[in-house]
């Protein structure tokens, strides 16, 4: 065997491959898995521009994948003021008067639905707190946000708007703006005229989070969104000067209204790719959040909300996702409700055979018993981010939980349920909704924490899964990542517990010794 590039010894390694469970060694050449075994191979695997790694009793496992991300986006949205821990609206307003200007607005991220205690989101809340001060404040699910009134008097929001997707400027009887403004056409009003950093910073800010992710183990991660079609340049520019800490896998939206202009349009980004990023695939939402009421439901919400799917026509989601899926390419569907959930299903049923682990539906959190074993059934992967059970509570007395009453709440990220079933289930963050912590999605799939603490969690190895081959399969990477075998891409992380049998508890904030991306080392701590 040529001289490998780097060679780690003296580790758990856990293969996740059949054919050779465990070792001790591994070699890495030309960013792929060159050899596996013992230490008495390694010595034949160096030669003089060799890097040997002795990784001191690490367990060393496939490379963890976050399988939904938002990296690039995900940077305008965590911008400015954290109000993450704000539990109610004092806290909100005292928050709110400390904050700092970016470019003379307050900008503000995070906030919980919960600190309103079911209260409307209304900008007279906060009106007095910062008079003539534009700000903008977004909570914490992404899809929704509150605006005081020089922000939508700078945006020239005075009233309603209709959208082609299911948005909203919320208004009162008289038809004025409340200031919340519910999903991505409503919130773009406001945020196209909000201040914008500059395209060194933005350089800068991703390059320090991409390495920030490498250092909980993260080698890769499925990117769920395109910006505003100004990422691949972004990327691009990256690429120029160094490379990124982590290989990037990027899903543009398909919106409602796309004509076949568009559809042709989506189809030819799968052409675009740079060393460590490509297009792969097409992101759908066919609903919202329950919070924000935008959840697509079988029933009503306790507010009479989440009867209406994202897009107003169904019908016409269904035959953009068969147009792309007869061009080869591979869709991911934003459906959190158990409408949304089942009409996606219905979808990937008409397709037949070939539509067999070619498609995934993303979040998941209310799952009725009755629809469980069709993910497995149909070849659906399941991609599903634990943590954000967080922003739920146990009691089921939080804004998630009421809205959907105790039946649904009950059915709450059935992740084990799935893997029962035998699903494929892909793991994620959804950051910046949730920590990129790989760590943490790790300790949260085996440990389910509020609504879904009632459910059983998963087992060690399966929450690895989720982040190793069940993730190369939701890439349609399964012969080329996912596991540690010869050939395959050297995406490698090393732990100091072993991430199977270690306590969730102390999986959650295990040291990360090494991360290797593509057979780059992108995170040392050794």
């Amino acid at each position: 065997m040529p001289a490998a590039d780097l060679v780690l010894t003296g580790a758990k390694v856990r293969t996740l491959d059949p054919a050779r469970p465990h070792a001790t060694a591994v070699a890495v050449r030309d960013g792929l898995i060159a050899a596996v075994g013992d230490a008495s191979d390694a010595r034949d695997w160096a030669g003089p521009g060799t890097e040997t790694v002795d990784l001191a009793g690490a367990a060393l496992t496939p490379g963890l994948t976050d399988s939904h991300s938002h990296p690039v986006w995900g940077l305008d949205m965590a911008t400015g003021l954290d109000l993450s821990a704000v539990t109610d609206v004092d806290g909100l307003r005292a928050a709110l008067r400390g904050a700092g200007r970016t470019g003379g607005w307050v900008v503000a991220y995070g906030l919980d639905h919960n600190a309103f205690a079911g209260r409307p989101v209304d900008r007279d809340l906060i009106e007095d707190v910062l008079p003539g001060v534009p700000a903008f404040i977004r909570l914490y699910d992404g899809h929704s946000a509150l605006a005081n009134g020089p922000a939508l008097a700078a945006a020239g929001v005075h009233g309603p708007r209709a959208f082609a997707q299911r948005s909203e400027v919320v208004c009162d009887a008289a038809g004025r703006p409340t200031g919340h403004l519910v999903e991505h056409a409503a919130m773009a009003l406001v945020t196209a005229v909000m201040p914008k950093p500059s395209p060194g910073e933005r350089r800068e800010r991703l390059v320090g989070l991409l390495a920030a992710m490498a250092a909980t183990g993260l080698t890769g991660a499925h990117v769920m969104d395109l910006g505003d079609g100004d990422v691949p340049d972004l990327l691009a520019a990256v690429e120029g000067t160094e490379d990124l800490p982590l290989r990037l896998r990027l899903a543009p939206w398909c919106m409602p209204g796309a004509d076949d202009g568009a559809i042709r349009e989506l189809i030819g980004l799968q052409r675009l790719r740079g060393r460590n990023w490509l297009v792969g695939g097409v992101k759908f939402f066919m609903d919202g959040t329950v919070e924000g009421g935008t959840a697509w439901l079988e029933r009503a919400d306790c507010h009479g909300r989440g009867t209406e799917a994202f897009w107003p026509d169904p019908a016409a989601y269904s035959a953009a996702v068969r147009r792309l899926h007869a061009a080869g390419v591979r869709t991911a569907t934003h459906a959190i409700g158990d409408a949304a959930v089942r009409h996606v299903l219905d979808t990937v049923a008409s397709l037949g055979e070939s539509g067999r682990l070619a498609h995934r539906i993303e979040h998941i959190e209310t799952l009725p018993g009755d629809q469980i074993a069709r993910f497995a059934d149909l070849g659906v992967i399941a991609s599903m981010q634990p943590p954000h059970a967080a922003y739920t509570r146990a009691d089921r007395t939080d804004e998630w939980s009421r809205r959907l009453g105790e039946d649904r709440a009950s059915r709450a990220w059935r992740c084990r349920d799935l893997r029962d079933a035998g699903a494929y289930l892909a793991l994620g963050s959804d950051w910046p909704i949730a920590h990129h912590d790989a760590r943490q999605v790790l300790a949260t799939a085996r440990a389910p924490r509020g609504a879904a603490s009632a459910g059983r969690g998963l087992t060690g190895l399966m929450a690895l899964e989720g982040c190793t081959t069940h993730a190369a399969v939701a890439a349609g990477e399964q012969a080329r990542a996912g596991r540690i075998a010869p050939g395959l891409r050297a995406d490698l992380t090393a732990f100091a517990v072993d991430p199977v049998d270690a306590p969730a508890d102390e999986v959650a904030d295990a040291p990360i010794r090494l991360t290797v991306s593509s057979g780059r080392v992108t995170h040392r701590a050794l």
